[in-house]
């Protein structure tokens, strides 16, 4: 009788350890005894440049891996979502999800926005780093605009909103086609058993894609060690210890409270999203785990009309660990100017997140744009966002599994609370 082999989040944990040995080893090799602190600021990022090239190999793995995913990420949603909606054939029942949806969206937002302060206040981890200046680049912050935001969510062209994995306009394309295929009924009917075909197909891919996710952590780990070194993280101790601090009083006390209150086992689905909480913080993305986190809600039982709909928006207005960072890193960097905002500075802040937050979706390193137009309303040293980048690439890791887990209980409470509806009218 063959033993059984390891699970993949076995492999992806392999992965992860290889990548850190890779990277060691791959720095010191490449800046073998140069000491990076008597470099000046301009030799430091010519080293780094001459570093990032030499590990295109490890990164090409992890590059490669992301690339499949979002070949997934839009197929996956449209068909789910079209299935789920049409099996149905309930709109109103949309709409009420739909409400509960944001309603809970809103709630978990403000949890994570108050979070990030209370840590950032209790502990002051940005005095530690007691800066006067700061001279690395910075990142240019757009400002956010209502109404280019609400007609982005109409989509000009659905092949090109699929080719960039826009979510928002896909849902409310499908949403539309959906209805559509209602009203027409029986007629349309080999139109929904294409795109349930498509929909198997589509998670037997995505069961295929994630044997590379080893691969992926394995690369993109030991590519950013590779470049930065193990040496960086001394000097932001304290600031990366309270914020993965803050992370797990997030996952393994707001949550499991959160689920107890609508008598979901939490434990049971934490054990369930290992796997693509794994890959997102190896990979440092949570689209990423998107296809693997709705096989692991369909094991839960959450239904796919629920989970095609919820987790897509989740990846858009409900990233808990990215929301907690941005009060977090804003407030830290503050500190680190000797700058003390008050309580009222820092509840607008917490109110002009909570709105702008929400406007980001689909922006590469959509935090730090959004730190630096924090920086830039709170009258913070602009270039203090050096501060952080220096260590985003880890933070980034924390946060990205925490909204893998943040999206997976959006959608099992949705989930519980529609049942409990349904029961209600019935």
């Amino acid at each position: 009788m063959l033993k059984k082999l390891p699970g993949l989040s076995t492999w992806i944990f392999v992965g992860l350890i290889l990548g850190i040995i890779a990277g060691i080893i791959a720095h010191n090799k490449i800046w073998g005894n140069i000491d990076i602190n008597t470099l000046s600021p301009f030799m430091k990022d010519e080293l780094k440049n001459f570093a990032t090239e030499q590990v295109v190999g490890f990164k090409l793995l992890s590059d490669i891996f992301l690339s499949l995913v979002k070949v997934i990420v839009a197929p996956l949603v449209f068909s789910l979502l079209l299935v789920g909606l049409t099996k149905t054939g309930n709109f109103g029942a949309m709409g009420r999800i739909g409400v509960k949806t944001l309603l809970y969206f809103t709630f978990a937002t403000l949890i994570a926005l108050t979070m990030g302060l209370i840590i950032v206040n209790l502990f002051h981890p940005g005095a530690a780093l007691n800066v006067q200046s700061a001279t690395q680049k910075i990142v240019s912050a757009p400002k956010f605009n209502v109404a280019e935001f609400v007609l982005h969510v109409f989509p000009k062209n659905i092949i090109d909103s699929m080719a960039h994995n826009d979510i928002l306009p896909i849902i409310v394309f499908v949403l539309f086609f959906a209805a559509a295929i209602t009203a027409l009924g029986q007629k349309a009917k080999i139109v929904v058993d294409f795109f349930e075909a498509i929909s198997h197909i589509m998670l037997k891919v995505t069961g295929y894609v994630m044997y590379f996710a080893p691969l992926a952590v394995f690369g993109a780990v030991a590519a950013v060690i590779a470049v930065h070194g193990l040496e960086i993280l001394g000097g932001y101790l304290k600031l990366i210890v309270c914020f993965f601090g803050g992370l797990a009083v997030f996952l393994f006390v707001v949550l499991p409270a959160i689920c107890y209150s609508f008598k979901i086992k939490y434990f049971h689905l934490l054990s369930l999203i290992r796997e693509p909480m794994m890959i997102a913080f190896g990979t440092s993305s949570s689209e990423a785990a998107m296809p693997k986190t709705i096989n692991a809600l369909e094991k839960f039982g959450c239904p796919d009309r629920i989970i095609g709909f919820v987790l897509p928006l989740g990846y858009s207005f409900n990233l808990d660990g990215s929301i907690m960072y941005m009060t977090f890193a804003t407030v830290s960097i503050a500190q680190a100017y000797g700058l003390d905002l008050s309580l009222g500075q820092q509840l607008t802040m917490m109110l002009m997140l909570l709105v702008t937050s929400k406007g980001m979706a689909g922006v590469p390193r959509a935090s730090l744009v959004v730190i630096a137009g924090m920086l830039d309303s709170f009258h913070i040293p602009a270039e203090g966002l050096s501060l952080i980048i220096a260590i985003d690439w880890l933070l980034d890791m924390g946060r990205s599994a925490t909204n893998v887990a943040g999206n997976a209980v959006a959608t099992a409470v949705v989930s519980k609370w529609e049942e409990k509806s349904t029961a209600l009218n019935n």
